[in-house]
């Protein structure tokens, strides 16, 4: 609705991972290297954690986004299928047709496609979104995959990226064999307070905003931060409540009353006329 007043091409705060929109905060910068460190250096498991709406899953898209060709890659939203499935999911996500769905035939094309891809001099990387989901048994099998190795190095990467539950999971004594082979482990902790207005006019100007056309006010600023904590989920839907607001108000400026009153719209609190 209000795209056209402001002049926008597209949405600028949707809730959706858009790899386009990704702003490389200080600990999202420090998040992409040590994903790309991981996989460069073959480091076998990697593990990202954040609270939900952190933009875990965005800083993967776009990590997928600016890999080379040499680098193989399957991402897995699902979490929460069974043994069998999951393996059958990795394999169609890397391109392959399965041949028997077995676990032994799967293992074997995996294995097969892994070492063909290194013959290549090509890397192999798989990614797990919403890995706190996976059940041990589960998590247990995916270990087992990274035995798929040659004597000097790990044939793929395995990516297991979740909420901070996926930490206190693998902690748990029946995965310690697990968490022994996690090369690289980061935490993504929410944006700074000196960020949240850098984040907004960023996303603005992805989406097509002109320089200074939408202006949120210093108080505003400070009040979407109290709001969100500095997550970046709950920043897009406050802003995109308050473009909607001043939408309605046919102004450009968007202030503290607009901010207040779309966070209290979020949180369903009656709103006096």
């Amino acid at each position: 609705m209000y795209r056209e007043f402001f002049g926008l091409k597209e949405k600028p705060f949707s809730v959706t991972s858009d790899p386009n929109f990704l702003f490389l905060s200080r600990v999202h910068k420090e998040a992409f290297s040590h994903l790309v460190y991981g996989i460069k250096e073959r480091k076998g498991f990697l593990e990202i954690t954040g609270e939900v709406g952190a933009g875990k899953t965005t800083l993967c898209r776009a990590l997928l986004n600016r890999l080379d060709k040499n680098t193989k890659s399957a991402f897995v939203f699902n979490s929460t299928l069974p043994e069998l499935q999951l393996l059958q999911v990795i394999l169609e996500d890397f391109g392959l047709v399965v041949e028997r769905k077995t676990k032994a035939s799967m293992l074997r094309q995996l294995n097969n496609f892994l070492i063909e891809e290194l013959a290549k001099e090509n890397n192999v990387i798989l990614i797990i979104d919403e890995a706190q989901n996976l059940k041990p048994s589960v998590l247990e099998e995916i270990r087992m995959l990274s035995n798929l190795e040659t004597e000097k190095e790990k044939l793929f990467q395995i990516i297991l990226v979740g909420q901070p539950e996926l930490k206190n999971k693998l902690n748990s004594p029946g995965l310690r064999q697990l968490r022994q082979r996690i090369g690289v482990r980061f935490h993504i902790t929410p944006l700074e307070k000196d960020e949240i207005g850098k984040y907004i006019y960023h996303r603005l100007a992805v989406a097509g905003a002109k320089d200074g056309e939408i202006r949120f006010t210093d108080d505003a600023v400070e009040s979407i931060y109290r709001y969100s904590g500095g997550i970046p989920r709950l920043i897009n839907m406050v802003c995109d409540k308050a473009l909607l607001a001043a939408y309605v108000m046919e102004t450009r400026v968007i202030n503290l009353p607009i901010v207040e009153r779309s966070i209290q719209e979020i949180e369903g609190v009656p709103i006096k006329v």
